[in-house]
């Protein structure tokens, strides 16, 4: 197992030009990004089209043209969960698109590990409100999108974010009701 400082000097290697040692993060990290693609496919229906290593796989081509590069390993996680979302939020307006034109609808957000591909208005719902949320509170909704989007644990999102616990647990806490209220305002489903 390849430890955190060799994943930290890969990433180094990689923003001075090594285009070999992505590859190389990549394997290094492959298990831990298939379990946080697999926390994004268990909250979407069972027969989603896609799946957790085509997710990965995604992720990678979507890191490649990545103009900016994470500095260590947790940051390289976190950019990856927010790819895989991005990735998913795709999938889902291109659905709803095809589906029905597009029409807005709220969702609440206690129902958000229970969105899927069935309801790609929810799931853009959701995704609207955490734009919404990270223009006036940008840190917060990004430990909402590494905690409940990448399976990040408090710990880690505090090292990407470099900041204590505390202020993660105060973050996920304002994070959680401010997006209660801003979904709940318009419709309750």
């Amino acid at each position: 197992m390849i430890s955190r400082h060799e994943v930290t000097e890969l990433l180094q290697a990689w923003e001075s030009g090594d285009e070999e040692a992505l590859s190389a993060v990549i394997t290094a990290v492959y298990h831990e990004l298939r379990a946080i693609a697999a926390a994004f496919m268990r909250q979407e229906r069972p027969l989603h089209t896609l799946q957790a290593t085509e997710l990965v796989s995604e992720v990678y081509l979507r890191l490649i043209q990545q103009q900016r590069i994470p500095a260590n390993r947790e940051e390289f996680l976190a950019i990856a969960a927010h790819a895989m979302r991005r990735l998913l939020i795709d999938h889902a307006r291109a659905r709803l698109r095809q589906k029905r034109g597009g029409r807005q609808v709220r969702v609440p957000l206690d129902h958000v590990t229970r969105i899927s591909e069935e309801q790609p208005e929810r799931l853009l719902a959701l995704d609207g409100a955490l734009n919404r949320l990270g223009k006036v509170y940008p840190r917060e909704s990004q430990v909402v999108v590494f905690r409940y989007f990448g399976g990040l644990k408090m710990e880690e999102i505090a090292g990407v974010l470099q900041t204590s616990r505390a202020t993660v647990y105060r973050d996920v806490a304002f994070a959680r009701a401010w997006l209660h209220r801003e979904l709940s305002d318009s419709e309750d489903l």
